[in-house]
């Protein structure tokens, strides 16, 4: 029998130095071709100077031609890293592949479509290492303000999250935004599943951590269009929703620990 571990769980795995970037931007996409070069330019221009950065771009698998674009743009940005799914898994995957992969300890997540502005990212990695911050805060999470959104599309969005809200007591008013910026190995330590990514806040809460927001830009999408309907992201979030009440039910905090 073969003892091959395939690539995708464990091969990529790195582990961050202090000759290492203080910052990855993880970035996920599926058919973005016409949106990657300008948002990998943007996020590169908003970090370059600050911090040292790398930019992990994860190609889910697009049935256009995101992956060579991505490719493509290694030369003229020596920071991109792009990788390739062998097959689509979705986004909370491809969030996580980009993690693994990652050579910061901090990461900053945005989302491929462009909507996140990364003139953002610098103020909230500000924030979650700034001298005196509490020794729990592990994540800083963006809030759209002014979202571009259809009103059908923002109106959803307000109920989902109240309703999320009240039943997680994450305090997140917006955990549709991929913006956010965390450390990466409190990450790790969360449980995974699919769209673990819009549950970030109160996994990171159930495992005692902090978390705090702020506001971010909202910005309209240049060229695609959304991978999502208004009723898939209820069909999911329903039994998403039940599966983190869960999780939160079966946690028992230790407090303390001590070395005797």
């Amino acid at each position: 029998m073969s003892n091959r571990v395939p690539s995708s769980l464990y091969n990529i795995m790195q582990t961050p130095s202090q000759d290492g970037p203080a910052l990855s931007v993880v970035v996920p996409m599926y058919n973005e071709a016409e949106n990657a070069a300008i948002l990998i330019g943007e996020i590169a221009d908003a970090l370059r100077g600050k911090v040292a950065f790398e930019i992990v771009a994860v190609n889910d698998r697009s049935t256009d031609n995101t992956a060579d674009v991505l490719a493509g743009l290694k030369q003229a940005f020596p920071e991109l890293r792009p990788l390739s799914h062998g097959k689509n898994a979705g986004q909370s995957r491809s969030v996580r592949t980009g993690i693994m992969a990652a050579r910061g300890p901090v990461i900053s997540t945005l989302d491929g479509d462009g909507q996140n502005n990364p003139a953002d990212i610098p103020a909230l990695y500000e924030s979650l290492t700034r001298d005196g911050a509490p020794a729990s805060l592990m994540m800083v999470a963006g809030e759209r303000q002014k979202r571009r959104d259809t009103a059908a599309k923002r109106y959803a969005s307000r109920i989902a999250n109240g309703i999320r809200k009240n039943l997680l007591g994450d305090d997140a008013n917006d955990t549709g935004c991929g913006l956010k910026v965390f450390y990466r190995d409190a990450f790790l330590r969360l449980p995974y599943f699919d769209h673990i990514h819009r549950y970030l806040p109160a996994l990171m809460k159930r495992e005692g951590y902090e978390v705090e927001f702020m506001p971010v830009s909202a910005r309209e999408r240049l060229y695609g269009q959304s991978k999502y309907t208004n009723f898939q992201r209820a069909a999911v979030a329903i039994r998403d929703l039940m599966g983190v009440m869960w999780l939160k039910s079966r946690h028992r905090h230790p407090g303390d620990i001590d070395e005797l």
